[in-house]
């Protein structure tokens, strides 16, 4: 009975590094909308704890779900997957 629980994850691109140890990561979601069953795009943005990892403006990361480590963040980026490609 004492199975862990998978952590829930998802992959979005760095918007905002201004913060010392927190990234803001912008999710976007295809969803169909109920009456005119088209898929459209929502996004959503994520206050993520960087920790050891360092990224950049513009990587596609992959964020976990964690304990609340303060009042807005609740995710940890675990893995760069993409690195921003800088142009110039």
């Amino acid at each position: 009975m004492t199975e862990k629980r998978a952590r829930q994850s998802l992959t979005g691109e760095v918007v905002s590094v201004k913060m010392e140890k927190t990234v803001v990561v912008k999710v976007v979601r295809k969803v169909k909308h109920p009456l005119y069953r088209k898929y459209i795009k929502i996004d959503k943005k994520y206050f993520a704890h960087t920790g050891a990892i360092e990224p950049k403006m513009g990587d596609t990361v992959k964020i976990s779900s964690v304990r609340p480590i303060s009042k807005n963040k609740h995710w940890q980026v675990s893995e760069i997957i993409r690195e921003a490609k800088i142009i110039g």
